[in-house]
């Protein structure tokens, strides 16, 4: 089983994967792009691979994908432990009656979105995207789920950005990362 401090040879191929794009989409930011994670099929299978060896034996039932590359890790992590897919949306992309949660952004507010019905309570979910930053999307998602009765196990990111504090904002929550950015 893969471990965050790196002893997995796998993540030294997914590490490299990531291409850093300084001062996209603004200056001052360093980008992180997994495009060419997904160009890398051994580095693809890495990481979908270390997150099934990881939550095969959780009892998992719902995968939480957030828009939208969490659904890229999403669907494959969902078919090989045998839970369902849920992706959480930005307003107005789902059709049919959703539930919302609003978090705050940098500047001014957002909402996440899912499908009534689409988790029962008692579920157990695991929530993943491609990067924890200041960790206010992944609280939003936590928030969704657990307001529908959901037990959130964990969130599972491929890449952190520690410097800005995700972690701190999802309190007792689990977090799993692969790489930190």
């Amino acid at each position: 089983m893969a471990s965050e401090d790196g002893k997995d040879h796998r993540l030294a191929r997914i590490s490299s994967s990531i291409r850093v794009i300084p001062d996209f989409p603004k200056p001052g930011i360093m980008f992180q792009d997994i495009t060419t994670l997904l160009l890398d099929h051994k580095a693809f299978r890495d990481t979908i691979d270390i997150f099934v060896e990881r939550y095969r034996e959780k009892n998992i039932s719902v995968v939480a994908g957030i828009e939208a590359r969490g659904f890229i890790f999403g669907p494959p992590i969902a078919l090989a432990i045998g839970a369902k897919f849920v992706p959480m949306r930005k307003p107005k992309k789902l059709p049919g009656e959703v539930i919302s949660e609003e978090y705050a952004l940098e500047y001014g507010t957002d909402k996440m979105e899912m499908h009534v019905g689409a988790v029962q309570p008692g579920d157990r979910a695991l929530v993943i995207d491609d990067l924890i930053a200041t960790g206010g999307t992944l609280c939003a998602a936590v928030r969704l789920l657990e307001r529908v009765g959901a037990d959130v196990v964990e969130c599972a990111c491929v890449i952190e950005l520690p410097e800005l504090k995700g972690r701190e904002k999802l309190g007792h929550r689990p977090v799993f990362v692969l790489v930190k950015g």
